[in-house]
């Protein structure tokens, strides 16, 4: 009995201990949230370059939908990323006091390029070209809630 007096008192110890520790440790501080957005947003950039070398025929167009597929999933991991109001880097506060257009202008994005990518998967490249260029609405956000250089 004592020995299982002193185990729950072991465990109860434990269990505030990560009460806590945990919170602060499993909360990434604003500028790893920050740094996080601006990743997905690079890859993002990263993407549509590959697909405005693809679209100009100066590549191969053997992973086109792929591409419109890679930039459609990170627009909607960037959505999930601006869910936390944490201001900073090239994000203006208009995000989040607008949230329900940017959300909006973010999904319209991600199922455009969605659809593309569905496109070129059953129709070749060329098919899909005019509906791809309609979805790459980048500067519709930029202009509104991104910083200026």
């Amino acid at each position: 009995m004592k020995r299982l007096a002193k185990l729950n008192g072991g465990v109860a110890a434990m269990a505030m201990v990560a009460a806590l520790v945990l919170p602060t440790a499993a909360q990434a501080d604003d500028q790893d949230v920050i740094d996080y957005r601006q990743n997905i947003m690079k890859a993002m950039d990263a993407q549509t370059a590959a697909v405005g070398k693809i679209m100009s025929y100066a590549i191969p167009d053997d992973n086109f939908a792929s591409h419109l597929e890679s930039i459609a999933l990170a627009a909607q991991t960037a959505l999930s990323s601006f869910k936390e109001e944490v201001q900073g880097g090239e994000s203006l506060p208009a995000v989040w006091e607008n949230w329900d257009d940017f959300a909006e202008k973010m999904n319209t994005f991600s199922d455009g390029l969605t659809a593309a990518a569905k496109l070129a998967r059953e129709e070749g490249k060329d098919a899909a070209l005019n509906a791809a260029f309609s979805a790459l609405t980048c500067k519709q956000c930029h202009d509104v809630y991104r910083k200026k250089d």
